[in-house]
């Protein structure tokens, strides 16, 4: 309990000051928002019109420890602002819009390379000089060192552009209306495949080569050769005994990249035109729109920390030395 209570202090620190940062680094930057948003006005706003505007977009001329005192109630009861971009509307409807596509892409694809890159990784190291071993992690790797939008691009160019097997953007057909039945259902799978294939083809490598180290390392232990003389099954000794083991540094890995799922498929979003957050964030940084700039980092933020303290919960449960911390 001890462990856990320090990781808690730990993340509460690490959201505190991720907050702080959040609301001080556009305040550093040069100039008035509202004097860039409304620069396009060219002087034909008055300064009464300027100063109504700030008002509705929530801006404020009070001193700067009032502001932030304000930015963090307004935080902690999940207010983070008006977009200018999309105004009226809330910065947390704009985000709650993408948010779902991202997920789904972003979790399609992490699992699933998580998953088959450990597996592989597993039954590689288990006998070494295979396939699985000498072939397939090098030619992984190989394929991952491609940058991800030139992958996607290709991919885009050769399975949309050439031969129409799959669409060329957007998350679901065009004039279809969101729902449960089974045709949008499958206009999202249909759509969903291409750009989480070439997340995974680009990242599969690294899982494959992360566990099969592990892995190699774990098989020399000392309880593994007792197991193996005891006269238990191949599967019980490579799964009970040496994956559960080699798996806890995938583990920490796969913490990470779940944290990093708002944001790792940015590239790969904005290629094939899918309205998840990275889609939502470059059009931010395109149109200013800070309030939506900061509330996509502090999720992107809390998404990575909360990811984190998931993965210390799930140590405990898997290394019992942890618990005794």
């Amino acid at each position: 309990m001890q462990y856990l209570a320090r990781r808690i202090g730990f993340y509460l620190i690490a959201a505190w000051a991720s907050i702080t940062i959040n609301f001080f680094l556009p305040r550093m930057m040069p100039g008035d928002p509202a004097d860039i948003i409304f620069a396009r006005a060219q002087g034909r706003m008055t300064p009464e019109s300027l100063e109504a505007m700030k008002k509705a977009y929530g801006l404020s001329d009070a001193p700067l420890i009032v502001q932030y005192w304000d930015y963090i109630k307004s935080v902690l009861s999940g207010n983070l602002g008006t977009s200018f971009l999309y105004f009226p509307t809330p910065v947390s409807d704009v985000i709650g819009t993408g948010l779902r596509w991202t997920l789904l892409l972003g979790l399609t694809s992490v699992i699933l390379a998580f998953i088959f890159g450990s597996l592989i990784g597993i039954l590689g190291a288990w006998r070494r000089g295979g396939v699985l071993d000498s072939a397939l992690p090098p030619l992984l790797l190989f394929i991952g060192s491609f940058p991800y939008f030139w992958l996607a691009t290709i991919a885009l160019y050769l399975f949309a552009f050439k031969s129409d097997i799959f669409p060329i953007r957007h998350a679901y057909k065009d004039g279809m209306i969101p729902s449960w039945d089974w045709d949008f259902i499958k206009s999202v799978i249909y759509h969903l495949i291409l750009p989480a294939t070439t997340v995974l083809i680009v990242s599969i490598g690294g899982w494959v080569l992360g566990m099969r180290n592990a892995m190699i390392s774990t098989l020399a232990e000392d309880y593994v050769t007792m197991a193996e003389a005891k006269g238990l099954s191949e599967r019980r000794v490579m799964f009970a005994y040496a994956a559960r083991n080699a798996l806890l540094p995938n583990v920490t890995a796969f913490g990470m990249a779940l944290g990093f799922v708002l944001s790792g498929s940015l590239l790969t979003e904005v290629v094939f035109a899918y309205p998840g957050l990275g889609y939502q964030l470059l059009n931010a940084v395109r149109g200013l729109d800070y309030p939506l700039m900061q509330g996509l980092f502090l999720m992107i933020t809390f998404a990575v920390l909360g990811a984190n303290l998931l993965v210390d919960l799930l140590y405990i449960r898997l290394d019992p030395r942890v618990r005794r911390r």
